[in-house]
């Protein structure tokens, strides 16, 4: 790395300690230079309510799989669907049981 090298958005989430919640965190270092961090957001008040808004943050893919990462690491899981690896491989292991099963039963010989 070189002086003045922008490194990537660094995002981090931690369990409150003393209350339901998560903190979020955002940085992003310049090599020489800093750090630039993210302030707490501000809620506004907007008098017409069919207008389209800009979002609050607009992140990279990289960055939203890292904020994932972190709030799974906080004990958050998905409200809804499987998508565990324990799960999966559940499925693909009960799937391939049914295969036999089928091909026994029809006398096929099992590839």
């Amino acid at each position: 790395m070189r002086n003045g090298d922008i490194l990537p958005v660094e995002i981090m989430a931690r369990r409150d300690d003393w209350s339901d919640g998560v903190s979020i965190y955002m940085r992003q270092r310049t090599v020489g230079h800093g750090t630039v961090i993210a302030a707490p957001v501000k809620m506004v008040e907007t008098p017409d309510q069919s207008l389209m808004i800009d979002p609050m943050l607009r992140i990279g893919i990289q960055q939203a799989q890292q904020l994932m990462d972190e709030l799974w690491q906080c004990g958050l899981r998905p409200t809804e669907g499987t998508g565990s690896a324990g799960s999966l491989k559940a499925t693909e292991n009960h799937l391939a049981d049914m295969k036999r099963i089928a091909f026994t039963l029809l006398g096929k010989k099992i590839k």
